[in-house]
C-alpha cells in the first residue's frame, strides 16, 4: 500500500467501530492462506479473530474455492422473490437436517444483525396475530451484543454496551443481569431469580426472550453455565414466551457441540445463525423458527413475514455455505476443538494470578484475558505493537481475546496465547513508566 492510499483510506474510508476524524493505525492484507495473513509490507501474521469468529477453516480453502467457482458460472444472484434455486433449497435441507427436529422453517438473510432483525418480527407477528397487541417487548441480557441495526441494539446491552448514543431513540426492552455461573455444579436458585422476576411481572407483554447461549460476545465474552439455559427455556414454557437464541457466533462448533444449545439440551423456538455458516467467504445469515411459530404467525389468516433483502438466499453464498458444511462434517472439527480449548486452558490460564488481570475465561475455541482496566488509552500503541508479535488480535474494552480458525496448529495457537501475554506484560510496563 502507497502512502497515497494510505492517506485516501485515512481521509475516506469509515473503519468499523473508528472515528473517520481521528483514524487508528491499519494495515493492508494483501493475501490470507490457512491461519495467516500476508501484509503488503511483507510481514506475515497468524489470525487469531478468524475475520470476526467466521473462517473456522481457516483462508484460500480449495473446497471453497471451487465452490465459488463453480457456482458463479451458473449464476452469482438472482431474485428470491418468486423465484428459488437449488443452492437456498440444499442449504435449507441441510440446516434443518442439522439443527433441532421441531426448527422446520428457515428465513435467509444478509447478516447476523439482520436475522436477528427477522427474529425480532417473527416473535412480535407470532403475537399480533393472535390479537396479543400488548406483547411487543423482548427480555434480553446485560453483557448481551446482538448486532448493530436497530431493533438488534435495542436488545444489545443499553449500559455497558456499544449503542449509548442511540438509547434515547430505541425501543425500550428488558434487561436480566448477566449470568454468572460457570459450571453446572455450581449452580444455585438464586442465579435465575432476577430473570425469573422479571419474566413473572412482565410476561404479559414479552413476545420473547433473546439470548446468545453459553457465551456472550462482543458485549463481554461472558461464559457461562447450560443450567442457565435449562432455566430460561423452562420458564419461556411456562409463560407462554418464545425463546430466540443468537447462535451467530457460537454455531458450527466454536463452543465445542455443534450448536451451544445442545450443550443444555433444549431447543429454540427461533435460531439465529450466521458469521461461519459459509466459512468467512462472504456474508449470509439465516432465522430458522418451529412450526409453532410459522402457524402463530399465519393464524390471522394471511402468514406472510414482512421482510425480504434484495440479497436474500444469495445462490452464490448458499452454494459456498453447502461446502463449508461438507468440510465441516468430514473433518475432526469436534476433537480440533477440543484441543484447542485444552491449550487454551494450560496457556492462558496462569495469566489468573497477574494483578492486572481480572480473570480469565475458555470456553470451546474461545480464549479470553479480561484485565481490571479498559485498554482505550492503549490503543494508540496496542495494534502495531500486536503486529509486531507475529500476530493479529483485535482487543476491546478492557478484554484480550482470540477465536482461531479450528485448523489452527498447536505451535501458531502458542505464538498467539504467549502474545497475549505478551500485551498484559506491556500494559504493566507502560504503567511502571
Amino acid at each position: 500500500m502507497s502512502n497515497d492510499d494510505l492517506d485516501f483510506d485515512a481521509k475516506h474510508i469509515w473503519h468499523p467501530y473508528s472515528s473517520i476524524e481521528k483514524p487508528t493505525a491499519i494495515h493492508q492484507v494483501q493475501s490470507a492462506n490457512g491461519v495467516r495473513l500476508s501484509l503488503s509490507d511483507g510481514r506475515e501474521i497468524i489470525d487469531g479473530m478468524s475475520s470476526w469468529w467466521s473462517t473456522i477453516h481457516g483462508y484460500n480453502h480449495p473446497r471453497l474455492n471451487q465452490a465459488a467457482k463453480d457456482q458463479i458460472d451458473q449464476m452469482s444472484h438472482v431474485m428470491f422473490g418468486g423465484l428459488t434455486h437449488g443452492p437456498a433449497i440444499e442449504l435449507a435441507r441441510r440446516l434443518i437436517d442439522i439443527t433441532a427436529q421441531p426448527l422446520q422453517k428457515v428465513f435467509f438473510t444478509d447478516s447476523g444483525s439482520i436475522a436477528v432483525e427477522v427474529a425480532i418480527k417473527m416473535a412480535i407477528q407470532s403475537c399480533f396475530a393472535q390479537g396479543q397487541h400488548q406483547k411487543q417487548k423482548l427480555l434480553s441480557l446485560r453483557c448481551a451484543y446482538h448486532g448493530d441495526t436497530f431493533g438488534a441494539m435495542a436488545v444489545s446491552d443499553p449500559i455497558n454496551g456499544m449503542h449509548q448514543l442511540f438509547e434515547q431513540v430505541l425501543p425500550q426492552h428488558y434487561f436480566a443481569p448477566s449470568p454468572t455461573c460457570k459450571e453446572d455444579a455450581d449452580w444455585q436458585d438464586s442465579d435465575i431469580a432476577e430473570f425469573r422476576q422479571l419474566i413473572s411481572e412482565h410476561h404479559h407483554e414479552l413476545a420473547a426472550v433473546i439470548i446468545e447461549p453459553l457465551v456472550q460476545g462482543a458485549g463481554g465474552m461472558n461464559v457461562y453455565c447450560p443450567e442457565y439455559l435449562r432455566q430460561v427455556r423452562a420458564l419461556c414454557d411456562q409463560y407462554d414466551v418464545l425463546l430466540i437464541l443468537d447462535e451467530i457466533a457460537t454455531g458450527f462448533g466454536r463452543t465445542g457441540s455443534l450448536f451451544a444449545y445442545e450443550q443444555a439440551d433444549i431447543c429454540p423456538d427461533i435460531l439465529c445463525v450466521g458469521k461461519a455458516l459459509t466459512g468467512g467467504y462472504m456474508t449470509l445469515a439465516a432465522t430458522l423458527c418451529t412450526d409453532k411459530v410459522s402457524k402463530r404467525i399465519a393464524v390471522d389468516g394471511s402468514g406472510v413475514l414482512m421482510h425480504g433483502p434484495t440479497f436474500m438466499a444469495n445462490p452464490l453464498a448458499c452454494h459456498v455455505a453447502c461446502a463449508s458444511l461438507d468440510v465441516l462434517f468430514e473433518s475432526n472439527w469436534q476433537q480440533q476443538v477440543q484441543q484447542i480449548e485444552q491449550q487454551l486452558i494450560v496457556e492462558l490460564m496462569p495469566y489468573k494470578d497477574n494483578n492486572l488481570v481480572k480473570d480469565v475465561r475458555v470456553k470451546g475455541a474461545i480464549g479470553v484475558i479480561e484485565l481490571h482496566q479498559n485498554l482505550d488509552d492503549a490503543m494508540t500503541w496496542l495494534p502495531e505493537f500486536i503486529v509486531e508479535q507475529g500476530v493479529w488480535i483485535r482487543p476491546f474494552r478492557n478484554l484480550i481475546y482470540i477465536m482461531p480458525p479450528y485448523i489452527i496448529n498447536t505451535d501458531d495457537l502458542s505464538l498467539l496465547t504467549a502474545a497475549m501475554g505478551r500485551i498484559v506484560d506491556q500494559i504493566a510496563k507502560n504503567k511502571l513508566q
